[in-house]
């Protein structure tokens, strides 16, 4: 029962919209659980509108006095366990890093996201020692331009490497339909195409990504017998 976390000492930087998209993307196949530890409670106020998917369940009374029990809980009852963290480094965080099979950190590409990326993997550095176990850690670039490359980001993205830190392939671009799942509610497969431009380039780039992180989990999901169905 993988437990996937996603991580940013920033704010910003796409960390809801993409746990929100990968939990959405699971569910088509799988029985998903969101924790969502984040205390302004994005990703449950999104599942009260309406199209939330019939295999996806929130939790939304994490902190950090009970954040392992739920992961624990959560984990005995679901093949997929995501927990969308607060925005900061806190015991909270730190805990759900220790509880986790992978943790993804979104960034943007600039100079100022990348060194809180950096603090990010430090704390997994730091919970894999505690934990004297390996965590997978990788970083995933946000609103990036589907068109372009521009100058900074490949600089970003040679810094990173140069620095040994794993990076997802594939990047969440910036599109207009992300943020439409949480003004209308549901998954990208429930928004109107006639109303949100390049729908279909969006769902496709979500279901990479999960496809991605996928494959990142199969010994775990195959241990588990849970692989999800990700077209």
């Amino acid at each position: 029962m993988p437990v996937i976390s996603f991580i940013s000492p920033k704010g910003g930087v796409g960390k809801t919209t993409a746990a929100t998209l990968l939990a959405t993307q699971l569910a088509r196949g799988a029985d998903v659980i969101v924790i969502d530890a984040d205390p302004n409670r994005p990703i449950d106020t999104w599942a009260k509108m309406a199209g939330k998917p019939d295999r996806l369940t929130i939790i939304a009374d994490a902190n950090q006095e009970n954040i392992i029990d739920r992961i624990d809980e959560a984990a005995a009852q679901a093949p997929f366990v995501i927990v969308d963290c607060e925005g900061t480094a806190s015991l909270t965080v730190a805990y759900a890093i220790g509880a986790s099979d992978l943790v993804i950190v979104p960034t943007q590409g600039s100079q100022l996201d990348a060194r809180q990326a950096a603090r990010a993997l430090g704390l997994v550095k730091n919970a894999e020692k505690q934990a004297r176990r390996k965590i997978i850690n990788v970083v995933l670039l946000t609103r990036t331009s589907p068109a372009i490359r521009p100058r900074t980001l490949g600089h970003v993205q040679d810094q990173l490497t140069e620095h040994g830190v794993r990076m997802l392939e594939t990047q969440l671009n910036e599109r207009e339909a992300f943020r439409a799942m949480f003004s209308f509610g549901g998954a990208l497969e429930n928004l109107d195409p006639a109303g949100v431009g390049n729908l279909e380039k969006a769902i496709l780039n979500a279901r990479a990504f999960a496809g991605e992180v996928l494959s990142l989990l199969k010994p775990a999901a195959k241990k588990a017998g849970t692989e999800a169905e990700v077209a």
